[in-house]
């Protein structure tokens, strides 16, 4: 049955929002808020309870609290998602020209290591918290996009599409960091079952197998497998995405099908769980004067100052050198408003703050102070500069 002409008309409005970059980032932000006030309020126990009281049974031994289902295997489920976007930008996207992915890929680069000297200039001194340093390294594609989307038109597209792009090999990095500094107690056999498995994906792969459901088999085992392994389980959501077919013999995107059928779960649902299990900080228990500790100063620091210090100065420089050309039609207020947009950590910076300090709550919480601090500065900065500066306005380097 046909909508009412004027249902449709109320309804347009809330589905165009539901479809744009904008839904994702202010969705975010309305969970993180309601973590945050559940943990600060009379329910505070509750909201505690829900995620982290153990079961009396689960299927997988390992997984045996709500926050470790959502963390260790729905999780598994955003890096899939992140693996299968990288894999399509690298051979048919933005990444897969030398000439165009140059700028970002420097750009990324610079935008995690001046963060990571920025929080270990700050925390450093601490042995106990060196292990954070990659915390502040990360930026939030759907947040970062969402405020982008809540500027409409005042962002050139091409600085949408730089942003993007760094954001994405953003993500290749901390993938990179998480599976090399974040795995610990390597257990072979696990390892090698994983091996095994990824090969026989390989091996479908190969052969032109056009169907999914043996894709989605192994890519299940793959997980279980390298759960039990001592590599983090989420890795192994990026390990099947990369040996999804990109397409079949008979030009079936199988990739990009799985991309389009999981993006909107992904960004609707999986993230803002995992948002809503983790951004809860108990203020009143740390107290506002805390983030001026040093675990929560150098995570907000790193995410405001080294990303807009990186990214910024690598842009500035690749110009003056000819390496490369900041995104066309762009001042460099708008550089700046983009720079400061990637200081927003939440998803990425939160799950690595959880991987840092598994044996201490303490510090968990503090680097999620750090990092939600952090990120609104640098949302409502680059929100504030983008809004401000001139669309299309072409000016010298300074």
């Amino acid at each position: 049955m046909a909508k009412p002409p004027a249902l449709r008309a109320a309804v347009r409005p809330f589905k165009a929002l539901f479809d744009s970059d904008a839904f994702a980032g202010i969705l975010l932000i309305a969970v993180a808020a309601a973590a945050i006030a559940l943990a600060n309020s009379p329910l505070a126990g509750d909201y505690e309870h829900f995620f982290h009281r153990q079961f009396a049974w689960s299927p997988i031994a390992k997984l045996d609290t709500l926050h470790l289902w959502i963390n260790d295997g729905l999780m598994a489920v955003f890096f899939f998602v992140v693996g299968l976007e990288v894999k399509r930008e690298m051979l048919a996207g933005n990444l897969a020209d030398a000439r165009t992915r140059r700028l970002p890929i420097l750009a990324a680069a610079t935008g995690m290591a001046m963060p990571a000297l920025v929080y270990l200039s700050i925390a450093g001194g601490e042995p106990e918290l060196v292990r954070g340093w990659a915390i502040p390294a990360a930026t939030d594609i759907a947040f970062a996009m969402g405020v982008v989307g809540l500027l409409a038109k005042r962002v050139p597209p091409s600085l949408r599409l730089c942003l993007l792009t760094i954001a994405i090999v953003d993500d290749i990095g901390s993938i990179a960091i998480i599976a090399l500094f974040y795995s610990s107690g390597i257990k072979m056999a696990w390892l090698l079952a994983a091996m095994l498995v990824a090969a026989v994906m390989i091996a479908l792969n190969r052969y032109g197998k056009q169907r999914v459901w043996p894709f989605v088999v192994c890519s299940l085992l793959l997980w279980f497998c390298v759960l039990h392994s001592g590599i983090h389980a989420t890795i192994a959501g990026v390990v099947a995405a990369l040996i999804i077919p990109m397409r079949t013999r008979d030009g079936y995107s199988m990739l990009e099908n799985m991309e389009h059928g999981l993006v909107g779960w992904n960004s609707h649902f999986v993230v803002p769980l995992f948002g809503f299990a983790n951004a809860g900080v108990p203020l009143t228990q740390l107290g506002l004067a805390a983030f001026l500790d040093p675990l929560p100063l150098a995570v907000g620091a790193g995410l405001v100052i080294g990303k807009q210090v990186g990214i910024f100065g690598s842009i500035l420089t690749a110009e003056k050198l000819g390496f490369a050309n900041r995104p066309s039609g762009t001042s460099w207020a708008q550089v700046w408003g983009m720079s400061a947009l990637c200081g927003i950590g939440f998803t990425m910076s939160l799950f690595i703050g959880a991987l840092a300090f598994p044996k201490s709550p303490l510090l968990v919480q503090e680097a999620k102070l750090g990092v939600l601090v952090g990120s609104l500065i640098s949302a409502v900065l680059g929100y504030t500069v983008l809004r401000l500066a001139r669309t299309q306005q072409q000016q010298p380097a300074p």
